[in-house]
């Protein structure tokens, strides 16, 4: 798969809720500086996080602007457009950038860019389970 095609599917497989297969498209080693979660290292850690990813959000859509590919790094742009379950009547809505280095067909790193205001009802949330 080129570089380009997994940038495509890491949206396409996000704003599907398909969060498995959207693991899938990171390596076995891979690094990650998550906005909000913090370093990630390893795949096992990121399916763990990312397990109650469906249940955690009651709306997410993350849907790119640009996208941007260079021999192994990649950058995308993107609108989160998302609802925490718990408090589905607070909108969240953020402007995102996200930097990924590819190796072997997956994505070695990413990390990704916003201001964190807009999430407070998802961290809310948080504190609270």
């Amino acid at each position: 798969m080129k570089n380009l095609d997994i940038i495509h599917r890491y949206y396409e497989y996000a704003n599907a809720g398909r969060w498995q297969e959207w693991c899938d498209l990171f390596a076995d080693d891979q690094e990650m500086d998550e906005q909000l979660a913090g370093h990630i290292s390893g795949l096992a850690p990121l399916r763990e996080a990312m397990a109650g990813m469906g249940r955690a959000y009651a709306v997410f859509q993350n849907t790119p602007t640009a996208m941007f590919v260079d021999g192994d790094h990649g950058a995308a742009v993107s609108h989160i457009s998302a609802r925490a379950a718990h408090f589905p009547d607070e909108p969240i809505e953020a402007n995102v950038m996200n930097h990924f280095v590819f190796r072997d067909g997956k994505i070695a790193y990413m990390a990704n860019f916003h201001d964190s205001k807009p999430f407070e009802p998802f961290l809310r949330q948080l504190a609270q389970d």
